[in-house]
């Protein structure tokens, strides 16, 4: 790991990175808010029958519990478009976008190996999932303690629940970085990251809402994150072992392909 690169990479991003963990902490804020206004109104909707339960329910999360409308914020779109700012959108440039700009011949001229500039870049996306993560628990914490419902949550599991989010993250990161060596261009690789995400996404709510097709959701990443499960001690090993394993491959790919490849001409 370069940390030159490293920190200049951090200084290029934390403006950026700023605005999407204030926007995170405030969306995490009304999750509470939510759950204490409206909670219980929907609780007896849903329990009279007038409000079915797989309507009442949106990718493992709701508003009837804490956990629940914590885990319905994570998995919200708003939420991962916000995290996939980084995990997607920075993974996917980080070698293809300089590549297309003609500019990764300038970053190589230096004393800095491939498997380094891989290594520090994906250092940086872990960073930035863990900021946000944490971003988006800092607002749930506060919201929490305002609204009188902070006796809910349990510390401990507060943190295995921002590991839990930042590994995910961090696995879609690994894949985007694994996406960007392999290109000079950005185009193929905002299709390969972004459309597994979009179709890893659709397949965990589609599974969640339709029980026919619950079969499916081992096959999204968004399947092992689980929120509820973690916030109320039912958290399993599996998840957290499956996404440390998708980043892991992502990574190798990256570490095993950039060194090996060549990079042509800027057209």
């Amino acid at each position: 790991m370069n940390i030159v690169l490293f920190r200049r990479t951090w200084a290029a991003q934390r403006a950026k990175l700023l605005a999407v963990a204030v926007a995170l902490a405030a969306w995490g804020f009304l999750m509470p808010v939510i759950y204490a206004s409206y909670g219980v109104q929907f609780r007896s909707l849903m329990e009279s029958g007038v409000l079915p339960r797989q309507l009442a329910e949106f990718g493992g999360g709701d508003i009837f519990s804490l956990p629940g409308a914590i885990s319905l914020g994570l998995i919200h779109p708003i939420a991962v478009a916000l995290n996939c700012v980084f995990a997607i959108g920075f993974s996917s440039g980080s070698v293809a976008g300089e590549r297309q700009r003609g500019t990764l011949e300038v970053v190589l001229a230096r004393p800095i190996s491939r498997r380094s500039l891989a290594v520090t870049l994906y250092a940086a996306i872990v960073l930035f999932a863990a900021i946000t993560i944490a971003a988006f628990l800092v607002g749930v914490v506060l919201a929490s303690a305002l609204w009188g419902v902070a006796g809910e949550l349990v510390p401990l599991r507060l943190a295995l629940l921002w590991l839990n989010g930042a590994l995910l993250y961090a696995a879609f990161g690994a894949i985007g970085l694994a996406a960007s060596v392999a290109f000079d261009r950005m185009t193929p690789v905002l299709a390969i990251a972004l459309g597994f995400t979009i179709v890893s996404y659709f397949v965990d709510i589609l599974g969640s809402l339709w029980p026919d097709a619950k079969g499916l959701e081992p096959l999204s990443l968004f399947y092992y994150l689980k929120p509820h499960d973690v916030l109320t001690g039912a958290a399993s090993p599996v998840d957290f072992a499956v996404l440390t394993g998708v980043a892991a491959a992502g990574v190798a790919f990256a570490l095993i392909r950039f060194p090996a490849r060549d990079l042509a001409a800027p057209a």
